[in-house]
């Protein structure tokens, strides 16, 4: 008989993220994916034995073509995904080289500020860990800014 773990999807991903060119502040990273119309982290399903990490840190690669840096992990997500149950691990990243090619799977990449990111994402339940990654990249005793900054 099956557990639901044997029946669960596992995928891991990252929330990537870069310091603006311009002023410092953070950037995030959304993924566009044409089939099924939507925003959201890069992520995807774990290889047979992959290491939950390898696989956010490959799927970071292969969908947005940048090499990261994984910081600190962020919440695990569980929903349903086509009528299974789907576990997403998720990790702070920084993007630290690389360059986006669209394919079938991405055609867009981008770079926004994190309240933009947060009202571009399709699901509602990805949208709290921009303030996870938020908490994560603060340094301590700083609060944060109605903006997303710190100060």
């Amino acid at each position: 008989m099956d557990t639901p773990e044997d029946t669960t999807v596992q995928a891991a991903g990252c929330v990537l993220w870069r310091r603006s060119p311009a002023g410092g502040e953070p950037e995030l990273c959304l993924v566009h994916r044409p089939k099924y119309d939507d925003w959201s982290w890069p992520k995807g399903k774990l290889k047979r034995g992959e290491e939950a990490l390898a696989g956010a840190l490959r799927e970071v690669a292969e969908e947005t073509g940048c090499r990261a840096v994984p910081g600190p992990e962020l919440s695990t997500l569980r929903y349903l995904a086509g009528g299974r149950p789907k576990q997403v691990r998720y990790w702070a990243a920084e993007a630290v080289s690389g360059a986006f090619t669209p394919s079938d799977e991405v055609d867009r990449v981008l770079w926004l500020a994190p309240a933009a990111a947060r009202d571009r994402l399709t699901q509602p339940h990805d949208r709290p860990l921009v303030d996870e990654l938020l908490a994560a990249l603060r340094p301590p005793g700083t609060a944060p800014q109605a903006d997303g900054t710190t100060g």
